[in-house]
């Protein structure tokens, strides 16, 4: 028997708690043992529960109790979640959570302490909510150097980005919609902002390529300045706007990460994404290209992964398989260096004018026009730095940029 004690009783540790009773049988059978809960910690009252008496305030219960020895971390957020991971990892209690902020900001040391201590700190339902990547990256693909990783890492952004593609939304009226159907918070920072992908792309990068991503340190672009007009000039250029997080290892040994809406061509499979569906496009140098698609939120997605690294664990017994990542500080590649095809939209009064100068500057950049007093065009591959100093060259107002992936 395994006993597992739930931080949380919000969405995801309900759900958890859901998906443990109602498939209680199918979850003993793979395991190879029962997965008992012990313990519930919030600081709610549930006096109307049907277990009201797992339900405690207080984590020493839990910390002290020899029977768990599994924490079920899915409190969110970085404090008091940093706080009681840690404890419980010095207490030699496997920790399995879904929290990606507190793994993007501490999984270097909270996997080292797991490490030291021969247990695990699994993380499968941080990235990807009901999307397998974290243990298919460690295991599955285990025989390949990941090369290149690139994915739609959040669903509220990719419905927004949805209906403004295909039903003519702003960006205001998609956000609302996206808010009234519960895809949105109130506050939707941490989404349009790219925040939430960022710690996403940071903890992918961090497990492909063995080094510790700051994810406050990757550059970030959000979606709030996207309108209607570049959705029409990325459909003349048979292209599609995506959220996308990237990462990639470069030859010397640094990393390029990103978060930034792309412009994305219809020959990607990535382009077919559609609504609150994630996916991720993962790049390896025996396999090629694998692609993990599903919803990457809600509550049952979500609380399946959680289960399913607590049934790894009950089948891996005192094998650990919780990956170290080397913090040998900033291995992130200078933005300036990031090489890519270049979308941006320029005023031009002078369309014949402009265009002269544009080719003049960029060799071989493709025109668009499809807007009165402004001009569209795409770059060869150039680095971010090359881009910049062009545009200063062009010295004209810039009313938007996109990175292009093919």
């Amino acid at each position: 028997m395994v006993g597992i004690a739930i931080l949380g009783y919000g969405v995801v540790g309900s759900g958890v708690y859901e998906v443990i009773r109602k498939n209680a049988k199918s979850i003993t059978r793979r395991a190879g043992t029962k997965i008992d809960i012990k313990h519930i910690l919030d600081i709610r009252d549930f006096e109307n529960h049907s277990e009201k008496n797992l339900f405690t305030k207080n984590f020493d219960d839990i910390l002290t109790d020899t029977d768990v020895s599994v924490v079920v971390e899915v409190m969110g957020g970085v404090n008091p979640a940093y706080e009681f991971t840690k404890r419980a990892l010095m207490a030699k209690k496997s920790v399995v959570t879904s929290n990606k902020e507190l793994v993007a900001t501490h999984g270097c040391e909270l996997l080292k302490i797991a490490s030291e201590n021969k247990v695990h700190y699994l993380f499968e339902a941080s990235v990807g909510g009901g999307i397998p990547i974290i243990r298919p990256l460690k295991l599955c693909l285990a025989a390949n150097e990941i090369t290149e990783i690139t994915g739609i890492l959040n669903g509220t952004t990719n419905y927004i980005l949805t209906k403004m593609i295909n039903n003519n939304k702003t960006m205001s009226d998609a956000l609302k919609r996206a808010q009234e159907k519960g895809y949105a918070e109130k506050d939707p920072a941490a989404d349009i902002d790219g925040i939430d992908a960022a710690r996403k792309i940071a903890i992918l990068a961090s497990l492909a390529f063995g080094k510790f991503v700051d994810s406050a340190k990757i550059p970030v672009a959000g979606i709030r300045n996207v309108t209607l007009t570049d959705v029409e000039y990325a459909k003349k250029l048979e292209c599609v706007i995506k959220l996308c997080g990237h990462c990639a290892a470069l030859e010397n040994g640094k990393v390029d990460v990103f978060v930034s809406p792309c412009f994305v061509s219809k020959e990607s499979p990535l382009s077919t994404v559609d609504g609150v569906f994630n996916a991720i496009l993962v790049k390896g140098n025996a396999v090629g290209d694998a692609l993990f698609y599903g919803k990457g939120a809600g509550k049952l997605p979500t609380a399946s992964a959680v289960v399913s690294d607590i049934i790894e664990i009950a089948k891996s017994g005192e094998n650990t398989f919780s990956p170290v990542w080397e913090d040998k500080g900033d291995v992130l590649e200078n933005p300036k260096n990031s090489v890519s095809k270049h979308f941006a939209r320029i005023k031009a009064e002078n369309k014949n004018e402009m265009r002269d100068k544009i080719l003049s500057i960029f060799d071989n950049a493709q025109i668009i026009d499809i807007e009165n007093g402004e001009i569209g065009f795409v770059t060869e591959n150039m680095t971010a730095e090359g881009f910049n100093d062009g545009i200063e060259k062009l010295n004209v107002e810039v009313i938007s940029t996109f990175l292009v992936l093919s």
